[in-house]
């Protein structure tokens, strides 16, 4: 059985939303959480396990086994089905976590599988498979920036996954090597060879702020690039937090106006 086929668009710049449109009967597939809004035809049911045809059709072993792929994964142990009960056409929209892009994948168009870093699965049409995807290679794992285990979208329907920042797509030649940053993979198709490579001499790796290892990608297949990990993000804002003084609520080390007053306060 094939996964269903839904019709969306794609709303928004750097905050974006996925509208998608489901005919009676059909169903997407998200992340709690990553629900905007819906229309008054559609039924929202939380279920256990990835949602996938396999997992239903498992009994409990089958939802066991796809729960506990998407906890190994660092999501949830449930996930949410929107279901169109209604007689007409009706909607519902998915929201992006944090600023960046929302890419639409036809996995069919990718031999039904995409590996994706863990947390960039946002929602999918009915039939969607998200599993476990290991690292085959040790340095890979200890070093590339996405661990050992990264996520596996799989089947013959639509898949919608967010990245951070601008996203490009890289097409790959038999042999061709790309090298990026470790943490700006967002996915690849199954036939590109993943590994990491040192980022260079001893001076480099230590003092050229790009990390100790790079990440290499060889083709044939392609790759999606973003250019603001959120894990970069998270240690902008961390390093630029102001720091309370003793009791004062204050910061210290903010300029301007405020700077100015802090002199005369001490």
């Amino acid at each position: 059985m094939k996964n269903d086929e839904i019709d969306f668009k794609i709303h928004g710049d750097d905050m974006q939303f996925v509208e998608i449109e489901l005919d009676p009967g059909e169903t997407a597939i998200a992340e709690a959480g990553a629900m905007m809004m819906m229309e008054d035809g559609i039924q929202m049911e939380t279920i256990f396990g990835d949602g996938s045809q396999a997992s239903r059709a498992g009994g409990f072993m089958g939802k066991l086994m796809g729960a506990g792929k998407r906890l190994i994964t660092g999501e949830s142990l449930f996930i949410t089905t929107f279901t169109n009960q209604g007689h007409g056409k009706q909607h519902v929209s998915f929201a992006a976590p944090y600023p960046g892009r929302i890419i639409p994948m036809d996995l069919s168009q990718y031999n039904g599988k995409i590996i994706c870093q863990k947390d960039a699965f946002l929602a999918a049409a009915r039939g969607v498979s998200v599993g476990v995807e290991f690292q085959r290679k040790l340095g890979a794992g200890f070093f590339g920036g996405e661990g050992f285990i990264m996520q596996k979208l799989e089947g013959d329907g639509l898949a919608f996954v967010h990245a951070g920042g601008t996203i490009i797509r890289k097409d790959l030649r038999p042999g061709e090597r790309l090298r990026i940053d470790t943490g700006c993979l967002v996915a690849m198709t199954d036939r590109v060879n993943y590994d990491i490579e040192r980022a260079g001499g001893v001076k480099t790796s230590l003092f050229g702020g790009e990390g100790l290892f790079l990440a290499t990608l060889q083709g044939p297949g392609s790759v999606w690039i973003q250019s603001m990990p959120f894990s970069r993000l998270a240690s902008r804002v961390f390093a630029s937090a102001p720091v309370s003084q003793g009791g004062g609520g204050q910061s210290s080390g903010e300029g301007g106006i405020g700077g100015l007053f802090d002199l005369f306060n001490k």
